[in-house]
């Protein structure tokens, strides 16, 4: 299905498969593990997690639920970080793969992730999260699961320091940065649009020719009957453009992309994607629009166009489009890193 970014407590999420950080040994840790075991039944929980034994870093394995709201807990051992010169990025990696793995054997439809390691073993946040992202988004391109990155609170949420001061510069001038961008080719249309329409000024006026009328311009004169503003209406709305479906599919077809390529890229299950295939006249959401702009890797004036044809715009003083606008811009097309961004704003996230 696709992935979620959530701020909760991981023991009232609501999955087919919770995620727990275990401890290697058949014992009760601190932190994530702690929480579990006293909201599953301390006791009951504890008696599973004697059969599967210890646990090396690395390793899943799964019990039942209890008292949560989930079939399973699967347990994984993430390592404690000693500066990354020990293995420890690969086992991180290692506990979401065979987490996810297992919750497939288990046919789970959703599973819920907290970030591994990053409590009391001490690995960098950043690190973790990019570690995450990589993992989940390379098994939902082969598999279909809604999985949830589970974020306790803000603090806890860190992305690269470079990419956020860049966002920060972005969106932190807005007057400047704005007015001071080069116009786009559909930016300089509409002003001559706007141009054309100004009334001229005041003085000596050019002389001007007499309007060219045509035939049946002659006729209506004639007749005294002009064309009506229905007739006007009718005979633009014969001429209507693409509806945003038609327009999408157009695209689609143009890269060369598959249906899956493309919901997978935009964060959107297949379900809601067959249902935008199905029906000409879908009206999609703006967060639904700007994920699928993102997946098809369109310029700014592309995405403006794709939003334009469901009746939406990018706006300058929304937080989320000048994000959106500046990870576009510079071509940054990872739907998930600009949910990582949008999430740490405060912002709506793109696709599911």
């Amino acid at each position: 299905m696709a992935l979620q970014i959530i701020r909760n407590n991981i023991i009232n999420v609501e999955a087919d498969a919770i995620v727990n950080t275990a401890n290697p040994d058949v014992a009760v840790g601190a932190g994530v593990d702690h929480a579990i075991y006293k909201a599953a039944g301390r006791d009951r929980l504890l008696e599973e997690r004697r059969k599967i034994g210890p646990m090396r870093p690395g390793q899943a394995a799964c019990t039942p639920a209890f008292d949560l709201k989930a079939k399973y807990i699967i347990h994984t051992v993430g390592p404690a970080w000693m500066g990354g010169g020990y293995g420890e990025r690969e086992t991180v990696a290692s506990c979401y793969r065979e987490s996810l793995r297992l919750a497939a054997e288990l046919s789970c439809e959703s599973i819920a992730f907290p970030l591994i390691a990053t409590g009391t073993y001490g690995f960098p946040k950043d690190e973790a999260l990019r570690i995450a992202i990589s993992e989940i988004s390379g098994f939902l391109l082969a598999n279909e699961m809604e999985v949830m990155l589970v974020v306790y609170d803000r603090e806890s949420f860190e992305v690269s320091g470079k990419l956020f001061s860049d966002i920060r510069l972005y969106i932190g001038d807005e007057d400047v940065q704005y007015n001071a961008a080069p116009r786009s080719e559909l930016q300089r249309r509409r002003d001559l649009i706007v141009e054309d329409a100004m009334p001229a000024p005041e003085g000596d006026l050019p002389e001007v020719s007499a309007p060219v009328m045509s035939p049946r311009m002659f006729e209506s004169r004639a007749t005294g009957a002009f064309p009506s503003m229905k007739e006007s209406l009718d005979e633009r709305l014969r001429h209507m453009d693409k509806t945003f479906q038609q327009y999408l599919f157009m695209l689609i077809d143009r890269r060369g992309l598959s249906d899956p390529e493309v919901y997978k890229k935009a964060n959107i299950d297949r379900k809601h994607f067959s249902k935008i295939r199905s029906n000409v006249d879908y009206s999609p959401s703006k967060k639904t629009a700007l994920a699928l702009a993102v997946a098809l890797e369109l310029s700014i004036d592309e995405t403006r166009d794709l939003l334009s044809r469901a009746g939406l715009a990018l706006s300058p003083s929304l937080m989320s489009d000048r994000i959106i606008e500046y990870c576009i811009e510079t071509g940054n097309y990872d739907i998930y890193e600009i949910n990582c961004i949008l999430f740490k704003y405060d912002q709506p996230t793109l696709g599911a």
